[in-house]
């Protein structure tokens, strides 16, 4: 024979308890979520650009460049591959008639596309008339090639293609 426990204590669940652990639930809850709109809305003022103007008239400037280099019709080539330790980087720029393009600046950027911590200046030289070449340490996997060209400090071509080594 089982003996009952003369101080246990059972009550009835009746619908005032659901009420109240209803309420209760759903003030949590309400609670918690003003803390957290709260938290956002101060934090954040929702400025992405100190000065929409400027962005505006930078965005202009950017248009106005792309237009100018499409004019141009310059045909410019690279080739990026592995070579032992290190990762090579030829440039070959030409005019739209298909001569070396002479006298211009070449810089070169890899970056990694999910880790800026990654990226890695190339530095080019000048092998001949409108070409460059250029070495960093063995980088693998998959890269934003940045290809600048500019004359005197003003850019006349920018591109940027993803390349994969292996």
């Amino acid at each position: 024979m089982i003996a009952a426990n003369e101080n246990t204590c059972t009550r009835p669940l009746t619908g005032r308890t659901v009420l109240i652990c209803l309420i209760a639930f759903f003030g949590v809850i309400s609670v918690v979520n003003g803390i957290m709109i709260r938290a956002a809305v101060t934090t954040f003022g929702g400025v992405e650009t100190s000065s929409s103007y400027q962005a505006g008239l930078a965005f202009s400037r950017e248009t106005a460049a792309i237009r100018a280099q499409d004019a141009r019709h310059w045909q410019v080539k690279a080739d990026v591959r592995r070579d032992g330790e290190r990762t090579l980087v030829e440039i070959d720029a030409r005019d739209a008639e298909g001569r070396p393009l002479a006298g211009l600046n070449a810089t070169a950027r890899l970056q990694h596309p999910a880790d800026r911590r990654s990226d890695r200046d190339v530095t080019l030289n000048e092998v001949a008339s409108g070409r460059f070449r250029g070495a960093v340490g063995t980088l693998a996997g998959q890269w934003d090639l940045t290809i600048e060209l500019t004359r005197e400090g003003e850019r006349l071509f920018r591109s940027r293609n993803r390349v994969v080594l292996r």
